[in-house]
């Protein structure tokens, strides 16, 4: 049964005429009319009958308008625990981040709930690009990454763009391009390289810093976690791929910008739309933003 029919059968019983519901609700008679026609084909025992020129309800008519009270009761205290959802600002917000992501921004997030802010709750996933948006079924704010040419993000998430990230080549202190201000991509493409594995974002910059080298990249270690990743380059066992603000280098390491390609990843947090309507959520967003725009320019290490 439709909602808005059982309101005007409702209606009708309160009010006792059609007239006095249409200009209840502030539409037609023939729309009243019909609203009650719809009813009526959905129930096997008359709901109104004529009484003069009136129109009032039956019996079962009479019990099925108490019954819509008790609908609209419902339905009222449905849109009080929403409001009440929407705007706690004490309801746990769900946040999700590929590793490096986290290492930044969850610090703040905890920092900022203990300070009065809404309280969260945080998972690492480090996924493959397609699979962040379906991470946002299962948490309230999602941080993800893309390189800058990928396809976008779909529709059916909201976006805040938090950080447009250059990835920088990571050498050892000792290394003999460690003193330059920049580094080529042919000066580099014939070290031995500390990569991600197969299907994760950052293994197509340096199939492009192969190809303006002249030559296939030369892969050592295959590590996804760029703590790791820095401890390897730091060992002497390669150079890698890091990016600028979210993977601070550790002592022993310094990252220095490819002069001739500009590669750069995206950092967002992705957002299903009905949930940026939570306070909580806006807060955590607003929060992410703030800490992301301290991020955005800090000196090369």
């Amino acid at each position: 049964m439709d909602v808005r029919q059982l309101a005007i059968l409702r209606e009708l019983g309160d009010r006792g005429s059609v007239t006095a519901v249409a200009g209840a609700l502030l539409i037609t008679p023939s729309a009243v009319s019909q609203q009650l026609a719809a009813l009526q084909r959905n129930v096997p025992v008359p709901l109104t009958r004529r009484r003069g020129r009136v129109l009032a309800l039956t019996d079962a008519g009479e019990a099925l308008a108490a019954a819509a009270t008790d609908v609209a009761t419902a339905l009222a205290r449905a849109e009080v625990a929403v409001d009440a959802f929407l705007t706690d600002p004490r309801a746990p917000v769900r946040v999700a981040a590929f590793s490096s992501a986290g290492t930044v921004f969850f610090p703040v997030l905890v920092r900022a709930a203990a300070a009065g802010g809404p309280p969260v709750e945080c998972a690492e996933h480090d996924v493959a690009q397609s699979a962040f948006p379906a991470l946002c079924a299962e948490h309230d704010v999602v941080l993800a990454h893309r390189l800058d040419h990928s396809p976008p993000w779909p529709r059916t998430v909201t976006v805040t763009p938090l950080l447009h990230e250059p990835l920088d080549v990571a050498l050892p202190v000792g290394h003999r391009l460690a003193d330059r201000s920049a580094v080529t991509a042919t000066e580099v493409a014939g070290e031995p390289w500390v990569a991600v594995h197969e299907g994760f974002p950052l293994l197509a910059p340096l199939r492009a810093i192969g190809a303006a080298g002249g030559r296939p990249l030369t892969v050592a270690h295959r590590v996804n976690e760029l703590s790791v990743v820095a401890a390897l380059v730091a060992a002497g066992a390669g150079v890698a791929l890091m990016p600028r603000h979210t993977a601070p280098a550790p002592p022993g390491v310094v990252l220095r910008p490819l002069q001739d390609l500009a590669l750069a990843r995206r950092v967002d947090a992705l957002v299903r739309p009905e949930r940026t309507l939570r306070s909580g959520v806006a807060t955590v967003l607003a929060e992410l933003s703030r800490a992301a725009a301290e991020l955005a320019e800090p000196a090369i290490r």
